[in-house]
């Protein structure tokens, strides 16, 4: 009997197990359809760079109808520069940037975001809490972000202090200081 018991319990919790599971669902972004801008702005006077980033591959994680999750992987060598027509001067650039004094993209080739937590103001809006890692360096992150369930996107805006990821090249030029502050607009499309 104790036999018994122990079997039907054991498939009971595999049951349990096996829904809770089956509740969440995988969904796969469209990597050609996403976006990934980056800005760099000096800290002395007006003016920057900005450009974009490859997003390699990633997902959210839907569980009853809402996003809850998810994980997404950034090709740091797809780094490019849209603001300098020049192209010496723009080479040069994207050289520097994935050169050690910034994201040392030989040691470094990708950076990853985690959705570790979603909370919703509304059917659409929503504060949500990740884990950044940058040059091997994880810290948590938060920033808003809007779906729109019409055109299966997300959106959002937020700013990050490079220092926190070593990412702490400092000019020895006053007016060519860099901001510690980076800005990311991000569309992430199924």
């Amino acid at each position: 009997m104790k036999k018994l018991t122990f079997i039907i319990a054991f498939f009971i919790i595999l049951m349990t197990s096996t829904t809770k599971v089956s509740a969440q669902e995988k969904l796969p972004i469209n990597t050609t359809k996403s976006e990934l801008k980056w800005f760099g702005e000096y800290s002395f006077y007006f003016g920057g760079h900005h450009g974009t980033i490859g997003i390699s591959e990633g997902y959210f994680i839907k569980t009853k109808d809402r996003i809850t999750g998810g994980e997404f992987i950034i090709d740091m060598n797809s780094i490019i520069c849209l603001d300098i027509e020049d192209e010496e001067g723009n080479t040069s650039l994207v050289d520097h940037l994935k050169n050690e004094d910034f994201f040392e993209v030989e040691n470094f080739p990708t950076a990853k975001l985690v959705i570790t937590n979603v909370d919703y103001h509304d059917s659409t809006n929503m504060k949500i809490d990740a884990d950044l890692t940058i040059k091997g360096v994880t810290l948590p992150i938060n920033f808003q972000a809007a779906v729109n369930y019409t055109k299966q996107q997300m959106t959002t805006k937020f700013k990050i202090d490079r220092q926190r990821w070593g990412v702490d090249y400092n000019s020895k030029l006053r007016d060519g200081a860099i901001s510690d502050g980076i800005g990311f607009e991000v569309t992430l499309s199924l």
